[in-house]
């Protein structure tokens, strides 16, 4: 069975989950665990993620991010690659590191926000990498303590966090680790892990129940969210499928992208595809990356390997595109 594209779209508040390869340590010292939050900072404060909790396992991490400028995927492809390549070069191995897929689930904020800042940052206390709730106010790998104010951090969301608590300050926290405290006697809470309505209500046995009563239903594992919100964001989806579907039956591929850019900056085609470094040459390849990536759905290894450059370049080059195409207000339609 084929599976399923990821879910994005800007502000989407997503629960990353990152394993190792056959659940294999994917952290083996401290050096690992801040080489890995060092990059994380870097690239969230770049691409202007937000981070709302976060939690480092031995073998496994957990992220509760919201889209900003920069799609989740583009964000993880960087944080993961460059992590494995550091990794693999300290500890003399190689091979792959993760996983070959992390999970995502787009998240229904209104709801489950609070719910998986709690859950996520009860990882180390469930795993017993801590031995109760005073050692994990302390614990420096996970983002429970950044919130106790215990360890400093410009790329943590405390602040919106807290305020879902209160206005000031130590109130707020004294009420976020009540509501944590009260998390332990949850356990597991498996509901908090995506199946759209089927595990927020409790499994397929409350399903069927609600089936019997005629009330509508719609599960998918990418999302955590109630009914409506799952259909919102499958509609959503499909509506970018179906966008790229109709560029496409409309004779809209890379070759013409390339000549609307070389149209637009009143350039030769050849000069837009060139490599190098050349000012005009960058802006104009950066707006064909963004296009041809976001409108078309080309991936950025595809892009890679038309420009003969690297990923991580054309992963940049569709970041500083969308920059470009809004500043100046292009459009990839003839006109």
């Amino acid at each position: 069975m084929p599976r399923k594209a990821r879910l994005d779209a800007p502000g989407a508040l997503h629960h990353i989950i990152v394993r190792g390869i056959e659940r294999r340590k994917i952290f083996r010292d401290d050096k690992d665990r801040d080489d890995l939050l060092k990059r994380l900072g870097g690239i969230l404060r770049n691409s202007q993620t937000r981070c709302f909790a976060w939690s480092l396992m031995p073998n496994h991490f957990h992220l509760l991010l919201r889209t900003g400028l920069v799609p989740i995927s583009n964000v993880m492809r960087r944080l993961l690659t460059g992590y494995a390549v550091s990794f693999n070069l300290r500890h003399r191995r190689s091979g792959h590191l993760f996983q070959n897929r992390y999970r995502s689930i787009l998240c229904q904020e209104d709801t489950y926000l609070l719910e998986l800042v709690r859950y996520i940052h009860l990882n180390p206390l469930r795993a017993k990498v801590v031995a109760d709730l005073g050692q994990l106010d302390r614990y420096p790998f996970c983002g429970h303590g950044v919130l106790m104010g215990n360890h400093p951090s410009d790329w943590q969301e405390t602040d919106y966090v807290l305020r879902q608590f209160g206005k000031r300050v130590w109130p707020s926290r004294k009420r976020y680790r009540e509501f944590v405290q009260q998390g332990i006697e949850l356990g597991p809470r498996p509901e908090l892990v995506g199946g759209g309505l089927v595990r927020s209500l409790g499994g397929w046995k409350a399903i069927k129940a609600l089936r019997g009563s005629g009330e509508r239903i719609k599960g998918d594992e990418r999302i955590l969210g109630d009914g409506d919100f799952v259909e919102t964001v499958l509609q959503a989806s499909n509506e970018r499928l179906e966008r790229r579907a109709m560029l496409r039956a409309q004779g809209y591929d890379f070759e013409r992208l390339a000549q609307r850019v070389a149209q637009l900056f009143e350039m030769p085609i050849d000069e837009v595809l060139r490599r190098g470094r050349f000012g005009r040459t960058v802006a104009a390849r950066s707006v064909l990356c963004f296009w041809a990536n976001r409108e078309l759905g080309i991936s950025t290894v595809e892009l890679a390997r038309r420009f003969k450059i690297a990923q991580p370049t054309v992963t940049q080059s569709v970041e500083r595109g969308e920059r470009i195409v809004a500043e100046k207000k292009l459009s990839f339609a003839d006109g």
